[in-house]
C-alpha cells in the first residue's frame, strides 16, 4: 500500500511541477532597461571637417593599426614590437581575459546536466543503548559497500542561468576589449616617450652647439680684455653664458636618462638596459599622410568604447538574472547504483538502488535579499550607462583636442622657422659689429640668447607636432585591429 501511494505521489508531482513551471515562466518578462542617450557632437564634427579640408596630410581613410610606422623610424617600430610582447600591463590584461574566460566556463557549466560517480565503504555498529537495539536490532559490526552514479540538471525555464551566462560572456568581451585598450595605451606611451627622448636629444645637440659658440665668444672677450679693447664686463658675461649653458645641458641629460628608463619600464626591462640602443638620433620627420578614418567609425575603433558597451550588456543580463531569481527553481535529480553488506553481493540484481524525481525551490521569505539584489543590479546598470556616456564623450573630446593641437603646432612651426631665421641674421650682424668695435658685447649676448631660445622653441614645437600625431591616433583607438584580434569567446569553445 505504501509503495503504491508513493508511486502515485511521485507521478503526480512529476506532472504538477512542470505545469507549475510553465505557468510561472509565462509571467517572466525581459528586463525593462533604457539605453543611455548620447549627445550629438555636431560642432566637433564641423571642426573635424574643417581640419581635414585645410590640412593636406589629413585624409579620411581607414586609420592604420600600426600607425607608428608612419614616422618611418625603425627603432620606434622595433620598440613597439618588443612592448607588445613583454609589457607587464599588457601581460596582466591578457591574464584577465583568461580569468574571464574561465568564469564564463563556470557559468555555462551550471546550465548543463551534471553527472558524478561515487563509491564508499563503511563499517559500523549500533550502541547498546541505541533505540534501534532496544527494538531488536543487532549490535554486531557490519560493513556497507556502495557504488553508483549521481545526476542532476536544473531546468532553466525562466532564464536565471542563461542571464548569468550572458553576463559572463559580456564580461569576457569587456575584458578582451580592455586588453586592446591597454594595447592602445601602451603603444601610445612607447611612441610618446620615444619622441620625447628624441626631442630632448635634439635639444641637447642644439645646446652643445651653442656651448661651442659661447666658448668661442668667451675666448674672444678674454682676448679683447687682455688687449685693453674690452672691459671685464664682456668676459664675465661670456663666462656666465657658458655656465648657464652647462647647467641646461645637465638638466637635459637628466631628462634623457629618465626617458630611457621609462622606455625600459614599458618594455619590461631593467633600468639602463636600452641606453646603448637609444644613442642620440634626430627626431623622426612628420608623416606626410595621416589617415584619420571617418567619424562614424569612432565607436568601432575605440576599444574602451566597446568595453564600456560590453559592460553595459553585462549589467542588463545581471538585471535579468536578479529578476528571474524571484521565481522557483526546478531541478531534476537522480541516482543509480548498488549497495550491499558484502563486496561480493555488489553484482547482484537485488543490490540495485535508484532514485529519480524533481526538486522545487520556491523563495518565500528572504529578508529582502532578492529585492536588494535587483536594486543593486539596476544601480550597477545605471553606473555602466553613465560610464558608457563618459567614455564616448571623452573620445570625442580627445579627437577634437588632438586635431586642434596638430593644426596649431603646424602653424606655430611655420612662424618659429621665420623667427629663427631672423634671430640668426640678428646674431650675425651683432657679431660683426662687435668684432669691428661698433657694438658692445651686450648686443651679442642678447642676440645669442634669442637665437638659442628660437632653436629650443622650434625643437619643442617639432616634438609637440609629433606628439600631436601620437595623441590623434591614441584618440582614434589606433594600435589594435578588430580584424586581427582573436575572438574572446565562440560557441564552439565553451566546454
Amino acid at each position: 500500500m505504501n509503495r503504491v501511494f508513493r508511486g502515485k505521489t511521485l507521478g503526480r508531482a512529476s506532472r504538477v511541477a512542470p505545469a507549475l513551471a510553465l505557468v510561472l515562466a509565462g509571467c517572466v518578462t525581459a528586463p525593462d532597461v533604457r539605453e543611455p542617450s548620447l549627445a550629438s557632437p555636431d560642432a566637433a564634427l564641423r571642426a573635424r571637417a574643417v581640419a581635414v579640408a585645410t590640412q593636406p596630410a589629413l585624409v579620411e581613410a581607414p586609420a592604420p593599426s600600426e600607425w607608428w610606422q608612419l614616422f618611418g623610424d625603425g627603432t620606434l617600430t622595433a620598440l613597439q614590437a618588443e612592448a607588445a610582447a613583454s609589457n607587464l600591463d599588457l601581460l596582466a590584461a591578457t591574464a584577465r581575459v583568461e580569468e574571464s574566460r574561465a568564469q564564463l566556463g563556470l557559468a555555462d557549466a551550471a546550465r548543463r546536466p551534471q553527472l558524478s560517480a561515487d563509491a564508499s565503504y563503511a563499517r559500523s555498529a549500533l550502541s547498546e543503548h541505541s533505540p534501534m537495539v532496544l527494538l531488536g536490532a543487532p549490535t554486531e559490526p557490519t560493513s556497507t559497500w556502495s557504488l553508483g552514479l549521481q545526476a542532476g540538471w536544473e531546468l532553466d525555464l525562466w532564464g536565471y542561468l542563461r542571464h548569468l551566462s550572458d553576463s559572463a560572456e559580456a564580461r569576457l568581451q569587456a575584458s578582451g576589449f580592455g586588453m586592446e585598450a591597454v594595447r592602445v595605451s601602451v603603444s601610445g606611451d612607447v611612441a610618446r616617450t620615444y619622441l620625447l627622448l628624441r626631442g630632448v636629444q635634439a635639444q641637447e645637440a642644439i645646446v652643445e652647439e651653442n656651448r661651442g659658440i659661447a666658448e668661442d665668444l668667451l675666448r674672444m672677450a678674454e682676448s679683447r680684455e687682455r688687449n685693453g679693447v674690452a672691459t671685464r664686463f664682456d668676459a664675465a658675461a661670456a663666462r656666465a653664458e657658458v655656465a648657464g649653458i652647462e647647467a641646461r645641458l645637465s638638466q637635459l641629460r637628466h631628462q634623457r636618462d629618465a626617458l630611457m628608463n621609462a622606455l625600459a619600464l614599458l618594455l619590461g626591462q631593467p633600468p639602463r638596459e636600452l641606453d646603448d640602443r637609444l644613442a642620440a638620433a634626430g627626431l623622426p620627420p612628420m608623416p606626410q599622410r595621416l589617415p584619420v578614418g571617418i567619424p562614424s567609425e569612432l565607436a568601432r575603433q575605440r576599444p574602451d568604447i566597446l568595453q564600456a558597451e560590453a559592460r553595459l550588456r553585462a549589467a542588463v543580463a545581471d538585471i535579468g538574472a536578479a529578476t528571474a531569481d524571484f521565481y522557483p527553481r526546478i531541478s531534476l535529480t537522480g541516482s543509480l547504483g548498488v549497495q550491499a553488506f558484502d563486496l561480493s553481493d555488489l553484482g547482484s540484481w537485488d543490490s540495485r538502488r535508484f532514485s529519480i524525481g524533481p526538486t522545487l525551490h520556491l523563495p518565500i521569505f528572504q529578508g529582502g535579499r532578492l529585492k536588494s539584489n535587483l536594486a543593486l543590479s539596476e544601480a550597477r546598470h545605471r553606473l555602466a550607462g553613465i560610464a558608457y556616456q563618459q567614455t564616448v564623450l571623452r573620445a570625442w573630446h580627445e579627437v577634437d583636442d588632438a586635431l586642434n593641437a596638430y593644426t596649431t603646432e603646424l602653424k606655430r612651426h611655420e612662424q618659429l622657422q621665420l623667427a629663427l631665421a631672423q634671430n640668426q641674421t640678428a646674431l650675425n650682424v651683432a657679431q660683426r659689429a662687435y668684432q669691428q668695435g661698433t657694438a658692445d658685447f651686450t648686443a651679442v649676448l642678447v642676440a645669442r640668447r634669442s637665437l638659442l631660445a628660437s632653436q629650443t622653441e622650434l625643437s619643442d614645437c617639432a616634438t609637440a607636432s609629433a606628439l600631436s600625431v601620437v595623441a590623434l591616433y591614441r584618440a582614434l583607438g589606433g594600435g589594435w585591429s578588430s580584424a586581427l584580434r582573436p575572438e574572446t569567446a565562440s560557441a564552439g569553445d565553451r566546454s
